[in-house]
């Protein structure tokens, strides 16, 4: 079994003396493992680096086999990243989330395409924390948990949308949210792809999405927790950026 593929790196651990074991996201074989063999040495181990765009090809006898991966180095994002804490917290938060949810060898091309871009805005940008929250929002969608914030869950309106229902995932406008306001999530105006966005709206957003991803998506999972690597992220955009 061979096949060719570009993808990015999002997990390397330790595998035996010399190799390690990665875990990619491609396009075409989505969130795939596989052995690399001297990948602690000097010349691989500063290319496997969270968040690196390799060019990839898998070889194995039996395709149920974890095989092995031959890599070349198409960019590294590394360098863009690691003077920033945020950023860095960013790719780190990308990564880890991904290899959390992605079923093994399903490709979700949609989300690699949306993946990578947001990966390529990290360094360059400063509006990358409202793309990785609009990310988080597309995540769910393609993971089959999408929210509905197109109406009002109760009239119908598109108006005057300011709550999510934790119960649908539906929004909720002000004027219908009455005395149930104070149990319902925050819908900023930035989650509904309207203009810029604070980092305090940011986080409000996170709110609304990790609230889904906890309640719906880890528990689809088996109730794992969520990657700490995304409070990290959350508590860096605490500060200033």
């Amino acid at each position: 079994m061979e096949w060719r593929d570009q993808g990015a790196l999002l997990a390397v651990r330790r595998h035996g003396e010399t190799s390690a074991i990665i875990e990619v996201f491609t396009e075409c074989h989505g969130r795939h493992a596989g052995i690399v063999r001297g990948g602690t040495s000097r010349k691989l181990a500063p290319v496997l680096q969270p968040g690196a765009q390799l060019d990839l090809t898998w070889r194995a006898r039996l395709d149920d086999h974890i095989g092995t991966f031959t890599v070349e180095p198409l960019r590294s994002r590394a360098a863009y990243v690691m003077q920033d804490r945020l950023t860095l917290s960013g790719l780190n938060a990308i990564c880890a989330l991904l290899a959390f949810v992605l079923p093994e060898r399903e490709a979700h091309p949609a989300l690699y395409l949306r993946s990578m871009a947001l990966l390529d805005m990290l360094g360059h940008t400063e509006d990358w924390p409202l793309a990785y929250l609009r990310w988080e929002l597309a995540l769910l969608e393609d993971m089959g948990f999408g929210l509905d914030l197109t109406r009002c869950a109760v009239t119908g309106s598109r108006d005057d949308l300011a709550y999510v229902s934790p119960k649908s995932g539906r929004a909720v406008s002000a004027g219908a949210a009455g005395d149930w306001a104070a149990k319902l999530l925050p819908l900023p105006l930035c989650l509904l792809g309207q203009g810029p966005a604070a980092a305090s709206e940011v986080r409000e957003g996170l709110r609304t999405t990790g609230f889904f991803m906890e309640r719906w998506l880890a528990a689809e999972l088996g109730n794992k927790p969520l990657p700490a690597a995304r409070q990290r992220l959350i508590e860096a955009l605490s500060r200033p950026f």
